[in-house]
């Protein structure tokens, strides 16, 4: 329905085809996986519920309404299909007391009037029989038809129960209201129908079937399943009678490879926002069941397209996400078990750890739960939703559906914001912004449109003019300030534009008082506007770019602009290379410095789209739509259909009118974000000149680095730490070109791996010498206990072993490293060995002196460390002659039960 969406809130663009939709029937390709309306844990614990299925709808849109509707279906279903009415069940809205909503006796009047009988109509509450699309949105009260499977019974009280028997197979939503941010209902301005029935349901009914899974529509993918799995043949069986969940991995395989075929074969690629972070999810959940439960070989799922789609090519993007997710559920589940491991039986599993999960390894929420269900494990929901909140942004004023219902009702017209195009370039190369003398239409604060607003009172204003873009098409919105006519020295500052049905809501926070009908002058902060029209012409460019260098297929993934930066995702099977990240700006540059012209036009969307060549995104479009070409007039490419190599898009947003005026761009990032999408950042103006002459900056800092580090050809530790830190900080996130830091990365990785050698002979030499010192001061004592000073914690580690060697009966010692006012102290130790036997356990030893610095130890029986904190030298010098009698004292002990 979510096309649907803009219709049904009153919300639809006046100039597209969609708003003189009244009614409409269709069947299209669903996923359900995400938000509310959740079914992907349930897929494969039943025979009836899928991810992706084929949903039959019939809609409408403020027109006919629950008699019709009604009508229709038991039409349909008794007299067309010719399904038994006594199997079929309706069930109502009983009403809700809380929510103020009376039960919906109107919808059982109805269905009795139809002839059905009075046991077969069933009253339910707010879960099963009020739908919602989301936490807030339209919504109203449904009635369902179920479908008995056995037939001959009544089995009106296995209706909502999640039996296998009786199953829903259509619900016809009466949609009335809209659900408020602050959870209450409002009607909406028109009542509307969404009808909703899956084709695998159905078929299941009219080819007798108990299972969905029993269809044809599943069998040839179950056997071919079977087929490239150690798993025994599929019968169909659910909950405890289903050994080892086989058969559930069967259906989860089977539902889930649909659902990926479908999708990438409509250009959605698992990814990480929206629907193709959905199929990500998806992907990563038939990964497991296919390798884990059905212990199919890597590679299995992807064997399955042909069966699906006959379409071989797209079993590549499924094969490498999955090859690339078994690392990560490999690693995954070793976390899990060994955070399981160190927990108590009723302990809940820590949120933070499935965050991290989800947040680093890309596990999906619900593979978490399953995973911990099937160790009786169960999660700290409440911590992960908290966790979760933590994400979310905070959204801006919206102009409730109520009050944007009424001021249609009202007559006030939509926002003319035409005058966002009504620029000009001047001979000196800047832009010239006339201001725009608005009406103030209405005034909007707290869900309510009021004629007043006060002054520091944080309000949406709608004019029935304005030149402020609102943010739409990936270029953010505007801001700036507007004077109120008598009240000139006073500035109200205009925080953002957002588009709402037609009108535009300009955000503020009044500095004096605002009345509707107030004449205002509104003024665009020139500076950021110019800064979003030169990324947004770059992004146009870059575009263009990546289609020149990598070939047509290259498609558009998602876009945004704002004055500091351009964000552009692309389809890409890898990360570009130094030499494709440097021949994209040389491209680019190339058209900046021809400086030409970025024309625009305003045509039909039918005839934009026979331009050759035209570059779109999956979004809807308005009708005229706006053509935007660089270098070549719109006019000209609509009557010439001949490809050409130029830049053209359907674009709403402001642009320059030369590519001169972008001046530079760097690309200051190209990573991939997932398989096969990739994603820029990018700079232009002043910002990417900094970020060319910083990359040179950095060039030089490491060639001179380079020099000295040759030309020291005796250095000390000290010296050689204090070049490996220089190396280290030359590595920092200062925007610089992309191909140049990966350049200069490996140059700086190769560095750091040469002074860290350099170091590393440094500390093991230090830790020799300092190791025959000891000995030499100590050569006549069986136990050393005794200081050691050094800079690197490495010298201590290094320093046993040349101790270890020299002298194998000695092995108890004390080592401290170096400590601020005689305050940290770190202790390493090495038991005392007498005839081959463990005199002095190095962990109790370690243990007893830590102790008594207040501190803490570990290890094995011959090597432990500490810390503790001594408070000045006599502190430290008493502990370690204790450490010595400790140890002797063990070591007579040891002697005298010989």
């Amino acid at each position: 329905m979510n096309q649907f969406k803009p219709i049904l809130l009153g919300c639809a663009d006046p100039r597209s085809e969609m708003a003189s939709y009244r009614r409409a029937v269709n069947s299209q390709k669903c996923v359900r996986a995400g938000g509310k309306h959740n079914d992907l844990e349930d897929v494969g614990r039943d025979v009836y519920h899928h991810t992706f299925f084929e949903m039959l709808g019939n809609w409408s849109f403020g027109d006919y309404f629950k008699v019709e509707a009604c009508a229709m279906a038991w039409h349909l279903l008794t007299e067309v299909y010719r399904i038994p009415a006594e199997r079929l069940y309706v069930s109502y809205f009983s009403g809700d007391a809380a929510n103020g909503l009376p039960a919906d006796e109107e919808t059982r009047q109805i269905w009795l009037s139809l002839g059905v009988s009075p046991d077969h109509v069933l009253p339910f509450g707010m879960m099963d029989n009020f739908w919602e699309m989301g936490e807030t949105g339209p919504c109203g009260p449904c009635t369902e038809i179920h479908y008995d499977h056995v037939g001959s019974r009544h089995a009106g009280a296995l209706i909502n129960t999640g039996s296998p028997a009786v199953v829903e197979i259509w619900n016809l939503v009466f949609m009335q209201y809209s659900r408020e941010a602050d959870g209450g209902l409002r009607p909406l301005p028109m009542c509307s129908v969404d009808t909703g029935m899956g084709l695998e349901r159905l078929v299941t009914v009219l080819q007798g079937k108990r299972s969905n899974y029993d269809t044809d529509l599943f069998t040839p993918l179950l056997s071919a399943i079977h087929q490239c799995s150690k798993a025994p043949t599929y019968r169909g069986r659910t909950g405890e009678e289903d050994d080892g969940r086989v058969d559930m991995g069967y259906r989860v395989v089977a539902d889930h490879i649909r659902t990926l075929c479908v999708c990438i074969a409509d250009g959605v690629h698992p990814g990480m926002t929206g629907a193709e972070l959905v199929l990500r999810r998806i992907l990563r959940r038939a990964v497991r069941f296919s390798t884990e439960v059905l212990q199919a070989p890597e590679g299995a799922l992807a064997s399955l397209v042909p069966t699906v789609a006959h379409i071989l090519v797209r079993g590549l993007i499924i094969n490498i996400n999955e090859t690339q997710f078994l690392a990560s559920l490999r690693q995954g589940r070793r976390v899990i078990d060994r955070t399981l491991s160190k927990m108590d039986r009723d302990d809940e599993f820590p949120a933070p750890v499935a965050w991290a999960l989800h947040h680093n390894l890309g596990f999906p929420l619900d593979l978490i739960y399953l995973m911990l269900e099937e160790r009786s494990a169960t999660l700290d929901r409440l911590g992960l939703e908290r966790l979760a909140a933590r994400q979310e942004k905070v959204q801006g004023l919206h102009l409730d559906l109520q009050c944007l219902a009424e001021l249609q009702s009202r007559g006030v017209p939509h926002t003319d914001d035409s005058f966002k195009y009504s620029y000009s370039l001047q001979q000196d190369g800047t832009y010239m912004f006339p201001g725009c003398s608005a009406t103030v239409m209405a005034l909007y604060c707290n869900q309510s449109l009021l004629s007043e607003v006060g002054r520091g009172q944080r309000c949406g204003m709608v004019l029935d003019r304005t030149c402020f873009y609102a943010e739409q098409g990936g270029q953010t919105h505007d801001q700036g300030y507007f004077t109120k006519d008598g009240l000139q020295d006073v500035l109200f500052p205009v925080e953002c534009a957002r588009l709402a049905g037609g009108y535009v809501v300009h955000e503020l926070t009044a500095t004096e008082t605002l009345r509707t009908g107030d004449q205002i002058q509104l003024h665009v902060d020139e500076t950021r506007r110019v800064a979003c029209m030169e990324k947004h012409t770059a992004a146009h460019m870059l575009n263009f770019a990546l289609r020149e260098l990598l070939g047509s297929g290259v498609a558009q993934r998602g876009s945004h602009v704002t004055a500091d930066r351009l964000r552009f995702d692309f389809s890409s099977k890898s990360s570009l290379s130094v030499s494709q990240l440097q021949e994209v700006e040389r491209l680019i540059q190339r058209i900046i410095k021809e400086n030409h012209v970025v024309h625009t036009q305003e045509v039909p969307l039918a005839r934009a789209n026979e331009i050759a060549g035209l570059r779109t995104v999956d979004e809807v479009y308005p009708d005229p739509v706006r053509v935007v070409s660089v270098g070549l007039p719109v006019s000209e490419l609509l009557h010439d259909h001949t490809p050409r190599r130029v830049s053209v898009e359907l674009c709403c947003g402001t642009h320059l009118l030369r590519t001169g005026g972008i001046r530079h761009l760097v690309i200051t990032s190209e990573r991939q974000m997932v398989k096969g999408i990739s994603r820029i950042v990018a700079v232009t103006g002043d910002d990417a000149k900094q970020a060319r002459e910083a990359g040179q900056a950095l060039l030089e800092e490491v060639e001179s680095l380079t020099a000295r580090i040759a030309a020291d050809r005796a250095p000390s530790l000290q010296r050689a730490q204090r070049l490996s830190k220089e190396v280290g900080l030359l590595t920092d996130g200062t925007p610089i070109p992309q191909w140049q830091r990966r350049e200069l990365q490996t140059g700086l990785k190769a560095l750091q791996r040469r002074t860290n050698t350099t170091i590393r002979k440094l500390e093991i030499r230090e830790a020799a010498a300092k190791a025959h010192e000891l000995l030499k001061r100590h050569l006549n004592k069986t136990v050393l206990v005794d200081t050691l000073e050094t800079d690197s914690k490495s010298v201590t580690l290094f320093f046993f072993s040349p101790l270890s060697s020299e002298e194998p009966e000695r092995k108890l010692s004390v080592s401290r490293l170096p400590f601020l006012s005689y305050v940290s102290l770190h202790m390493c130790s090495h038991s005392c060995l007498l005839q081959g036997q463990t005199a002095v356990s190095a962990s109790e030893w370690a243990l007893a002196v830590c102790g008594r610095l207040r501190g803490s130890a570990g290890g094995s029986a011959t090597v432990a460390k500490g810390v503790g904190t001594a408070t000045d030298v006599a502190h430290l010098q008493e502990t370690l002659r204790w450490a010595e009698e400790f140890a002797h004292s063990k070591r007579q002990h040891a002697l005298h039960t010989q």
